[in-house]
């Protein structure tokens, strides 16, 4: 299988924003440098929760989420989604989900490589 053949994958993670400076530490100790990475709301299982503002009771249903993409080789992908969930672990509600969706092609705009040289 060629460089152009070879598998990728994007890993789309979504967690809390507190533990994002771990998590781009992490994935900089073991090499990965390109992502995406944007500030969400949402929502899992915790639906939210209640916080209190000038006396008045609110009900917080969407919660600040942050959601970080990476494609990267099929081989790499374990390591990487090892290291995510190190980082982003805190043992509690809504430390976030991984998603992992094949890639079916790549390409750089710049150089016009493709597949995984364009990753």
């Amino acid at each position: 299988m060629t460089a152009a053949q070879s598998g990728m994958t994007l890993i789309k993670s979504v967690f809390k924003g507190e533990r994002l400076h771990n998590i781009m530490q992490a994935m900089e100790s073991i090499g990965v440098y390109g992502m995406t990475v944007w500030e969400v709301k949402g929502h899992g299982r915790q639906k939210g929760h209640i916080e209190h503002y000038r006396g008045l009771e609110v009900t917080v249903n969407l919660l600040p989420k942050v959601i970080m993409e990476i494609v990267a080789p099929d081989e790499d992908v374990d390591r990487i989604v090892d290291e995510i969930v190190k980082a982003a672990r805190t043992g509690e509600i809504g430390d976030g989900k991984i998603f992992l969706l094949p890639v079916t092609e790549a390409v750089r705009i710049r150089t016009d490589d493709r597949g995984v040289g364009a990753i």
